[in-house]
C-alpha cells in the first residue's frame, strides 16, 4: 500500500506547500536580500501547532539554497536544545565547527566567538520553538551577526516576546512577522490528497475518508497527517489494499497518543515537573501550581515563566485552560475527541 514512505513523515517537507503562498511568498522576500550577499531581517513566524510553520521555514530555505550556491542552512529544536550552550553548539556543529569543543568546559562567551568569526557562507538559522529557550537573549546576540539570517518560530508573539529584555523585545517588534492561522478541512484535503497521491497506491484511500480525517483533525495538519500515516502503516503491514474506516477510528487514537507522547518526551525538566504537579493534583490556578513547584525545586523559575510553561502545553494539547484570566484554572486534557468515521 506504501509507495513513498517518506512522503507520510511528520518532518517531510513536500516540493510543493499547499495553501501557504502568501506566507512562502512573505518569508522568500525577507531572505531575498542573502542573494546578493546583503543581510536579511529578522523573521518571526507564529501559528498554531500543525499550521505549516516549520514546513514553511524549510521549505524556503531549502528552495533558497536551490537557487544561491553559497547559503547555508541549520535547524535548531529549542524544545529539545533548550540551553543556550546546547542552541550555539547546535549550530556550529551543522557549520563543522565543533571539533575541538568540550561540551562541558567550553564556555557559551567562546562559542559566540566562534560565530562571529565564521567567514564563510551566509547562513540561515531556524529556530524552532524560540519561545522554549531558556535564555531568549541569544536570539539578541544571534540578530547581531550580519551573516546569519534569523528565523525565529513560536506559538504566539506574546509568549515569546513575554521572556525577553525591552531591547529584544524591540528588535523582534521591528521584524518581519509571518503570521499562519489554522487550516480549513478543505485544505487539509488538500494537504491530504497530495500526500496520499504520492505515498500511497491509488485507491488505498477514498477521498471521503480524506475528508474525515481532516474533519477530525480540527485545523491540524500534523495530526492529520500522523492519522494517514498511522492508518496507512497498519494496513500495509497487515496486507491490506484499502484503508477500512473502522482502521481510521484506531489511526485517530494512536496518532493523537503518539503526538501527546512526543510532547511529553519533550518537556524540559522544569515543564515535567508542571506537568505532574497538574497532573497530580487536578484543576490548579497558577499561583498553586507555581506554589508547589517552587517547594520541589532548588531554583524555581518566576512566575511568569511557569505562566509560559502551562500555556505552551496548552497549545500542544496536554493541558487545558478553564476560566478568565483572573480566575484560570489547569487541568490534564480529556483527549476524547472526533474520530473520522464520526
Amino acid at each position: 500500500m506504501i509507495r513513498d514512505a517518506r512522503v507520510l513523515r511528520a518532518g517531510f517537507v513536500p516540493r510543493e506547500v499547499e495553501h501557504r503562498d502568501a506566507e512562502v511568498n512573505h518569508l522568500s522576500s525577507v531572505l531575498e536580500p542573502i542573494t546578493h550577499g546583503e543581510p536579511a531581517e529578522t523573521a518571526v513566524v507564529t501559528g498554531p501547532s500543525g499550521a505549516g510553520k516549520t514546513c514553511v521555514s524549510k521549505f524556503v530555505t531549502e528552495r533558497l539554497r536551490e537557487e544561491v550556491l553559497d547559503v547555508d542552512a541549520t535547524y535548531v529544536n529549542c524544545w529539545r536544545n533548550y540551553t543556550r550552550f546546547r542552541t550555539l553548539y547546535q549550530i556550529l556543529d551543522d557549520l563543522g565547527q565543533t571539533i575541538d569543543i568540550h561540551r562541558q568546559s567550553t564556555p557559551h562567551d567562546e562559542l559566540i566567538e566562534r560565530l562571529q568569526q565564521h567567514d564563510g557562507q551566509r547562513s540561515v538559522v531556524i529556530l524552532d520553538e524560540a519561545d522554549q529557550l531558556e535564555d531568549p537573549s541569544l536570539i539578541y546576540d544571534l540578530h547581531s551577526l550580519p551573516q546569519f539570517a534569523i528565523i525565529c518560530i513560536a506559538n504566539k508573539e506574546e509568549e515569546l516576546f513575554s521572556r525577553v529584555d525591552d531591547r529584544l523585545v524591540s528588535r523582534l517588534r521591528s521584524s518581519e512577522h509571518v503570521r499562519m492561522g489554522k487550516y480549513h478541512n478543505e485544505q487539509l484535503f488538500d494537504i491530504l490528497r497530495a500526500r496520499a497521491k504520492w505515498g500511497l497506491d491509488p485507491g488505498a484511500v477514498t477521498d471521503e475518508q480524506l475528508y474525515r480525517i481532516a474533519d477530525a483533525a480540527a485545523g491540524d495538519a500534523r495530526l492529520a497527517i500522523g492519522i494517514l500515516r498511522t492508518a496507512a502503516s497498519t494496513a500495509d503491514r497487515d496486507g491490506d489494499e484499502q484503508l477500512t474506516d473502522e482502521l481510521l477510528v484506531e489511526a485517530a487514537d494512536d496518532a493523537r497518543a503518539q503526538i501527546r507522547q512526543k510532547s511529553l518526551e519533550s518537556l524540559t525538566p522544569h515543564q515535567r515537573i508542571v506537568y505532574d504537579i497538574v497532573s497530580t493534583h487536578g484543576s490548579l490556578s497558577p499561583s498553586e501550581i507555581h506554589e508547589r513547584y517552587a517547594a520541589e525545586v532548588e531554583d524555581p523559575r518566576t512566575k511568569r515563566t511557569v505562566r509560559s510553561y502551562l500555556s505552551k502545553m496548552t497549545q500542544y494539547n496536554l493541558l487545558e485552560a478553564t476560566g478568565s484570566s483572573r480566575d484560570r484554572e489547569y487541568a490534564v486534557l480529556d483527549q476524547a475527541s472526533p474520530s473520522p468515521a464520526d
